[in-house]
């Protein structure tokens, strides 16, 4: 098993996974789902390529042994913060603790890059999602953003908004 920066070649495998975990009926084996607010594709190889292509992003893909795509996290350098999206974990291997695996490879990313703060944005109504985030540091700002419009995003089943939540680093440093 390792974390590793992912790699253009590596975008439809990418694709695969992410959609496979939060939109669909296959999405409903792992608890991370948004089958049942949104419609529609989780993201598609443009937008990967977008993002893989763009200086201050990475995704950090999770392998196992055979060098299969199990999780995936995607993260993007934002002036001293980091934002943290996409936080894929294989609907069958959701609980296993590689969620939190990743996690850690993005705080002490954050902190190699001179990161004081990582911060996400989460669906408002995902309250169990936002618990698992509150228990592994995260806390929520008060601000909340308009559910992004358009297809691109997935189609809404009922009106959706996001929170912003974030995790300072107290020490840049440290690892």
């Amino acid at each position: 098993m390792s974390i590793s920066p992912a790699l253009k070649t590596d975008i439809p495998a990418l694709v695969q996974l992410i959609n496979s975990a939060y939109r669909g009926e296959g999405a409903k084996k792992g608890w991370t789902t948004e089958a049942d607010l949104l419609d529609g594709t989780r993201t598609d190889e443009a937008n990967l390529m977008d993002l893989i292509s763009d200086p201050q992003t990475v995704i950090l893909k999770y392998t196992d042994d055979a060098d299969k795509i199990l999780a995936c996290v995607n993260l993007q350098k934002q002036d001293n913060r980091l934002y943290l999206g996409m936080l894929t974990v294989s609907p069958e291997l959701q609980g296993t603790g590689i969620g939190k695996k990743l996690l850690v490879a993005a705080d002490d990313y954050a902190r190699e890059h001179g990161c004081l703060a990582v911060f996400m944005t989460v669906i408002s109504v995902r309250s169990e999602l936002i618990a698992w985030y509150e228990r592994h540091g995260f806390h929520k700002t008060g601000e909340v953003k308009p559910f992004p419009v358009g297809e691109k995003f997935g189609i809404q089943k009922q009106p959706l908004e996001m929170i912003v939540m974030e995790k300072k680093l107290t020490d840049v440093n440290a690892r």
